[in-house]
């Protein structure tokens, strides 16, 4: 078995045994490619002999510093290299020449020599590819396993860009003639691709945008009603909580008066308490009438017409106005009402209107009824003042 088989023999090995699966782009699949390339250049390039061989073994050597780790692996693949070329007897001057071989595949290393242009050519001859763009998705998932970084779409497509342009160049004659073509064939391709996502994101970008104009209105709208019939359904709570704690307290001062006061006005001796007792009777009661009012619901027919529907003409969001009503018909009429967005806003406008007129007319009632029974309140405490006075 040749140099070249050995070396092969013991890579594929190595690599198999020791090297992360984390690496999917620097593996045994990548060192195969650039030795597939190293003796497509050596024969266009006219290498043979020693110097072929050279490049060949550093050619499958030069990425196995990655079962080490990605730091320094350059130097790595040298040590193991080397040792591997002193095991089976090769010289110093040799072991130097494919040491420096696997040196120039660097990444901001400039080739210098023929050797190290077609070696540097051949670790990047994936750029040529029909399977670029598979490739760099390898890559890619690589340093996000090793690295943690990630690429959006996008970001790593401009980031190829941006290596094909500026950062890399093919040296050898052969490469320039025949892999550069390849090369730009896939850089057209790639930004065809970009200028496809950047359409893509402006499109996406001015959808959304439609959709929050569309949106933000109605969940503005959604939101205001939802608040205001919540404060109107508050201040309906607040406004029978008050009507009731005069009715509470009105009826217990009747109750008082009925059991205490009236049983004593027949007799002579308490006929001055007649008139501070008809007082605080007459405004109790006024008091609780004005309450009571203000707490009376308002009946209504609970029935509407499909016509009423149609000419948009019920308030379907207020019970009064349906409760007579089959399920059947109901269930049409709101389902009208909803696939018109004009009835259906205008029907809470409605609703909110009429609901902010009840409270106008609890309210207006509450406070004759409170200023009733403040205004007795008094005039009953001066007049049994008055009445004890003039006894």
């Amino acid at each position: 078995m040749n140099l070249i088989d050995q070396a092969e023999d013991f890579v594929s090995n190595l690599l198999k045994d020791k090297l992360s699966n984390l690496y999917s782009y620097h593996n045994f699949n990548h060192t195969l490619t650039v030795v597939n390339a190293v003796k497509e250049l050596c024969k266009k390039e006219e290498v043979v002999d020693d110097e072929k061989i050279a490049l060949l073994v550093a050619a499958w050597f030069h990425d196995t510093g990655y079962i080490q780790g990605y730091e320094n692996h350059e130097s790595e693949s040298v040590k193991i290299a080397a040792a591997f070329l002193k095991e089976h007897g090769k010289s110093d001057d040799f072991i130097a020449i494919v040491s420096n071989l696997i040196l120039a595949t660097e990444k901001e290393y400039v080739p210098k020599t023929q050797l190290e242009k077609i070696i540097k050519d051949a670790d990047y001859a994936h750029i040529m590819g029909s399977e670029y763009g598979t490739t760099c998705e390898l890559l890619r998932y690589e340093l996000k396993n090793i690295w943690n970084i990630s690429f959006s779409n996008s970001e790593w497509a401009a980031e190829n860009l941006e290596f094909l342009l500026k950062k890399h160049r093919f040296y050898t004659d052969y490469a320039q003639r025949k892999w550069q073509p390849l090369k730009e064939k896939n850089l057209i391709a790639l930004q065809k691709k970009i200028d496809k996502q950047k359409l893509k994101e402006s499109i996406a970008i001015e959808n959304d945008n439609k959709k929050d104009k569309a949106e933000k209105p109605d969940r503005g709208i959604d939101t205001l009603f939802r608040v205001t019939l919540g404060n109107h359904t508050r201040l309906s709570g607040i406004a029978d909580s008050k009507a009731n704690i005069l009715l509470s307290v009105n009826a217990i001062i009747i109750s008082i008066a009925l059991s205490t006061i009236i049983p004593k006005l027949d007799s002579p001796k308490n006929a001055h308490l007649v008139i501070p007792t008809f007082i605080m009777l007459i405004s109790s009661v006024t008091t609780i009438i004005f309450a009571i009012l203000s707490t009376r619901p308002k009946v209504t027919s609970g029935i509407f017409t499909r016509k009423d529907v149609e000419d948009k003409k019920v308030n379907l969001m207020f019970f009064g106005n349906f409760y007579k009503m089959p399920l059947q018909e109901y269930d049409w009429a709101m389902n009208e009402m909803m696939k018109d967005r004009d009835y259906l806003y205008s029907t809470m406008i409605k609703d909110l209107y009429y609901l902010g007129l009840v409270l106008q007319r609890k309210y207006n009632l509450l406070r004759i009824a409170y200023n009733l029974f403040m205004v007795g309140l008094i005039v009953t405490v001066i007049s049994f003042v008055i009445a004890f006075k003039n006894i």
